[in-house]
């Protein structure tokens, strides 16, 4: 690799570095293409970024970055996931894929500019994601809405009720 493809990697990495909500680090081994090929699939369909890593050229790309407090695990084969929108979609991703697999393991994460270790990447796969979260917030939104529109109709219906008793009560049986 010339010197000037080394200088544009390292601006585009570190452009996608400073846009990243969530980084992770995942050490990797013996893996064949099928399972990359997967690996890589899972991650498009998350709208998640997933690049295997040039150790110099990702530590000079992290410099001022959020990711810069996870530069340190750039070593060895490592590759890493960065999510620019939902915070929780890679942490997912990787933890579900990984689990029967011992050929990927967790380094680390930069979560908002936050090093997360592994544990705290497996706890970050828990959490709702992004389209869960909202959904909550809609329904929370809309039980106010829905209460005060049963309490409005209460009185209404409860006099329905009553004026119904009232006529089958004076109709003869």
């Amino acid at each position: 690799m010339i010197k000037s493809e080394k200088e544009e990697l390292i601006k585009e990495l570190n452009e996608k570095f400073a846009r990243a909500q969530t980084a992770i680090v995942a050490e990797f081994s013996k893996l064949n293409v099928e399972t990359v090929t997967k690996l890589r699939k899972k991650f498009r369909d998350g709208k998640v970024d997933y690049k295997v890593l040039k150790n110099t050229l990702a530590k000079r790309a992290a410099k001022g970055t959020p990711v810069e407090v996870i530069a340190e695990d750039f070593v060895g084969p490592v590759a890493i996931a960065i999510s620019y929108d939902d915070v929780v979609a890679p942490a997912k991703i990787l933890t579900d894929f990984i689990k029967d697999l011992e050929t990927i393991k967790v380094r680390s994460a930069s979560v908002q500019g936050r090093r997360v270790n592994a544990e705290g990447v497996k706890a970050l796969a828990k959490m709702p994601g992004l389209p869960e979260l909202r959904a909550q917030l809609l329904g929370m939104l809309n039980q106010p809405a829905g209460k005060l529109v049963r309490t409005i109709a209460a009185p209404g219906s409860q006099l329905a009720r009553v004026l119904q008793a009232n006529v089958d009560k004076q109709q003869p049986k």
